[in-house]
């Protein structure tokens, strides 16, 4: 049973809260002000303290960094009347979990709750989380059973069961949809809508009206009302891929769905209100673009919930094998064919390569040898390692230096356009498909062409 305690100088909010989160199941301490709770936090050990923001004497920010100092592994929520973005990260830069409005809604107040004592649970078991798991090799449609996949596994199981916001970091090709899917499958959401929105794959003035919707007449072509995707997605779960590369004018409305639960169509004058689960996916370094001014920093707070790192393939190699096993199971089912396995060198071959389009790559290769494969098992010969591929990353990374030295800007020029052209290469010349292959926005891409002259 978790402990939690209170902390309000308005008598009225504190037998309130006090009285509701008993009722709820929990311990329930409380405390008229700062003083008062931090004698109580050196006495027992609390899994969740709830704050008020403005209290005479010790505040709620000054009661944080004053818990955090006695018990780093107590959550902390904040309530206040006062509240506004640069609150919001202060407190957040000081640990706090959330904050709240004091006219929250009560079940806003549960669910903030179940989903900082969630976190504060991840965080413990974080030491242990091979315990019972050591056998497992899938979960969901994820393969593996290096240490680095049973974490996830792990993670997944602890989240799922909430409602909290997730963060998934990882390369491209690490299989962060699989992730995002697997949570959701496994929560009580599992019978709502699943939608993905890839943020980088869509042109800027076409995203706010995916996002939200539009109503009919708010611009040319509009001539019917059409619900956006977190409409779609009400009551279950939406993925935000690539979300490093919203635009600033979507991240503020973004910003407004997770705190308030509601937005807006496009051309609309009438709140809608969402339950949405919001899981985001992202291969860049969002703290970096923080703090170069590109990425909202109470929006990333808000996101950053419970953060889920899926390693590269190059540093789980040990998962190959099963991997490899699993895509000629699965292509081999698909296209009729009666491979069984692969032989020991071709594998030994996989095992050399350093995978850098990850789990995907590996799947495509593994496709096209099950393609040509005539026999029932996969030679060699027929394990089509591209040679297009090594050459590439050869040429991009080989470096002579002689006397003069080189021009690192035409150097770097050099090595983005080959990328490029590559992407759009495989791309069929498809310049959207090519930005999602190069993790960038369309626009973005567009400029990089006319910037490196590319037809």
């Amino acid at each position: 049973m978790a402990r939690i305690l209170v902390v309000d100088d308005d008598q009225g909010m504190r037998e309130f809260l006090e009285i509701m989160l008993t009722r709820e199941g929990y311990k329930v301490n409380a405390a008229s002000g700062g003083k008062e709770a931090l004698s109580f936090c050196r006495k027992k050990k609390f899994d969740l303290v709830i704050t008020d923001l403005k209290m005479p004497k010790i505040d709620g920010i000054d009661l944080l960094k004053a818990i955090k100092e006695i018990s780093p592994e107590t959550m902390v929520i904040l309530i206040t009347g006062y509240a506004s973005g640069e609150t919001a990260v202060a407190a957040m830069k000081e640990g706090a979990f959330d904050y709240l409005e004091k006219n929250f809604d009560v079940e806003d107040l549960k669910s903030t709750v179940k989903d900082a004592l969630s976190k504060k649970g991840v965080k413990e078991e974080d030491a242990i989380f091979m315990k019972g798991v050591e056998e497992a090799v899938s979960f969901g449609n994820m393969v593996g059973k290096s240490k680095g996949m049973l974490k996830v596994y792990s993670l997944v199981k602890k989240v799922a069961d909430t409602s909290a916001n997730v963060l998934i970091l990882g390369e491209s090709g690490t299989g962060k949809e699989l992730v995002s899917r697997a949570i959701h499958e496994n929560s009580p959401r599992k019978d709502k809508p699943f939608v993905v929105i890839n943020c980088g794959g869509i042109p800027e003035n076409l995203l706010e009206s995916e996002f939200f919707g539009y109503m009919k007449g708010s611009f040319s072509g509009a001539h019917t009302d059409k619900q956006g995707l977190f409409e779609v997605a009400h009551g279950g779960t939406i993925f935000l891929d690539e979300i490093g590369e919203l635009y600033p004018f979507l991240q503020v409305k973004l910003l407004r769905v997770v705190q308030e639960k509601t937005f807006r169509r496009l051309g609309g004058a009438e709140d809608i209100k969402v339950d949405v689960r919001i899981i985001s996916a992202t291969n860049q370094d969002l703290k970096e673009k923080v703090k170069n001014g590109e990425f909202r920093e109470d929006l990333h707070f808000r996101l950053n919930v419970i953060p889920i790192k899926i390693p590269p393939l190059r540093d789980r190699k040990e998962d190959i094998p099963l991997l490899t096993n699993y895509f000629i199971e699965k292509y081999s089912r698909e296209f009729g064919k009666e491979i069984k396995k692969i032989s020991p060198y071709a594998l030994q071959l996989l095992m050399k390569y350093p995978f850098p389009g990850n789990v995907r790559e590996l799947e495509n290769i593994i496709e096209r040898s099950v393609t040509l494969e005539t026999g029932n098992i996969i030679l060699p010969e027929t394990l089509v390692i591209s040679e297009e591929d090594k050459e590439d990353s050869e040429s991009a990374t080989h470096i002579d230096f002689d006397e003069g030295g080189i021009n690192l800007n035409e150097e770097m020029k050099r090595i983005e356009k080959l990328f490029i052209e590559k992407a759009l290469k495989k791309a069929n010349n498809s310049k959207t498909k090519a930005a999602r292959y190069l993790n960038v926005s369309y626009d973005s891409l567009l400029y990089r062409l006319e910037k490196l002259d590319i037809k």
